[in-house]
């Protein structure tokens, strides 16, 4: 009896930790969205994703969706797919607040905040991830 209930609970927990995993799963892009996406970075090739860029004033920021930020910097389009998304920043009701003390460069693991813009009261934590640079090719 004690081993059937042993087991019964550790395929229950594993169950549950299961269904409360993290993990983003595949979120279907609008086609308004995959359009945006596309027309940025048309005619540009991927590099290796990068742990680090600079947060420099030069860097121009574009919301794409929760799930997609462009960032801006000379001719290279950098791809931040945050973890798990930042949801209302691709709508517009919410903002993104990244808080660097002390640094002059955003890195995965860096932790932000979205902020309803009406309120000003913070939501989710937002956890970038790599940042994929994508370049002109050459012709």
């Amino acid at each position: 009896m004690g081993v059937k209930l042993s087991l019964l609970i550790v395929v229950g927990t594993a169950s549950l930790l299961t269904g409360c995993s993290t993990a983003p799963g595949e979120q279907a892009r609008s086609p308004k969205a995959a359009k945006e996406l596309a027309d940025a970075l048309a005619g540009r090739v991927a590099g290796p994703p990068q742990r680090c860029i600079s947060n420099f004033p030069q860097v121009e920021v574009e919301v794409i969706d929760d799930w997609t930020i462009l960032y801006r910097e000379g001719s290279t389009v950098y791809v931040q797919n945050p973890q798990g998304g930042c949801p209302g920043i691709g709508i517009g009701s919410r903002t993104l607040v990244t808080r660097q003390v002390g640094t002059s460069q955003m890195c995965a693991g860096d932790i932000n905040q979205s902020v309803d813009l009406r309120t000003g009261i913070g939501g989710a934590p937002c956890v970038f991830g790599p940042f994929v640079p994508y370049t002109k090719t050459k012709s």
